[in-house]
C-alpha cells in the first residue's frame, strides 16, 4: 500500500498552511481528520521522561545527544472495542477507542496493546517550538527502539532527519538522505506514519517523505509510541485503513 494513496481525499486546510488534508471540519494543528476517522483517545497525566523496564539504562543517542530517556509503566489500556491482535499472516488490526485529545503533555507515551500491524495509520499533530533543536518520535518494544524518527534543526548548521533503530542497546545504521526538511520552528505540523508488513511510510504536511524498512519484523512486539523534545502536541490518532 502506498501512503500517497491514503493521503488522497477531501480538502480541509491545514492550520500550518502546508497543504490540504482529507476530511472535514476545523481541527487542531495540522489539518482535518481522515474520512470516517474518530478523534483519538485522551491520555491523561503523561509522566515525565520515561524509564526502561527493569531500570536499565538506555543506549546513548547518536551524534552526541543526551542519553535516551527511560521507559515508564505506561497508562493502563484504554477502554474501547479493541479487536483480536493480528496473526502471523496479514489481517485486520484492532479498532482504536474513541475519545478527544487536546494539549497533550510532552514527553508523550502511548501504549499500543496490540502492537503495530498492516494498514495501521498513526497521525501526530502539533507545533514546533520557536527555538527548537530537535524533535523525536519513537516506536518501541519493551527494550528496543524499532523506529527512531529524529528531525534536527541545527546539526553543524544543517537540518537533517535521522532514522534509525536501536536493538540490543546498539544503534543501527542511520538513514539521513532526504531532499526536503518540512518542519519550521513556530509552525504547526502533521506527521502520518503508515505501517505495512514490510516498512513504515512517513508523510509530513500531506507530502509522502520516506520509507523505513522494518528492522524488527515481529510487529506485535512494537507496543509503545513516544514523542519527545521541542514541540507542543495537540493530537495523536490511531486508525485502521480499509
Amino acid at each position: 500500500m502506498d501512503l500517497s494513496d491514503a493521503l488522497d481525499g477531501g480538502t480541509t486546510q491545514s492550520a500550518a498552511g502546508g497543504g490540504l488534508w482529507p476530511g472535514g471540519g476545523n481541527n487542531q494543528a495540522g489539518g482535518g481528520l481522515w474520512p470516517g476517522q474518530p478523534n483519538a483517545p485522551a491520555w491523561p497525566g503523561q509522566p515525565n521522561q520515561p524509564t526502561w523496564p527493569g531500570g536499565s539504562t538506555a543506549p546513548a543517542w547518536p551524534g552526541g545527544q543526551p542519553a535516551n530517556p527511560t521507559w515508564p509503566q505506561g497508562p493502563s489500556q484504554p477502554s474501547g472495542p479493541w479487536g483480536p491482535g493480528p496473526g502471523p499472516s496479514p489481517g485486520p488490526g484492532p479498532t482504536p477507542p474513541v475519545a478527544p485529545q487536546q494539549n497533550l503533555t510532552v514527553p508523550f507515551n502511548m501504549p499500543l496493546p496490540q502492537g503495530v500491524y498492516d494498514k495501521l495509520l498513526i497521525t501526530i499533530a502539533g507545533t514546533i517550538k520557536p527555538n527548537a533543536d530537535k524533535i523525536t518520535v519513537d516506536l518501541a518494544t519493551a527494550r528496543d527502539i524499532a523506529f527512531h524518527f529524529n528531525p534536527r534543526f541545527n546539526e553543524g548548521g544543517k537540518k537533517v532527519i535521522i532514522r534509525n533503530s536501536c536493538i540490543g542497546e546498539k544503534w543501527g545504521k542511520e538513514e539521513r538522505e532526504l531532499q526536503h526538511f518540512p518542519f519550521v520552528p513556530g509552525q504547526n505540523f502533521e506527521i502520518k506514519i503508515l505501517c505495512t508488513n514490510t516498512e513504515l511510510k512517513v508523510a509530513v504536511n500531506n507530502s509522502h517523505m520516506l520509507d523505513f524498512k522494518h528492522r524488527i519484523t515481529n510487529l506485535r512486539d512494537i507496543k509503545r509510541l513516544s514523542i519527545y523534545y521541542d514541540l507542543t502536541l495537540s493530537r495523536v490518532n490511531l486508525e485502521m485503513l480499509p
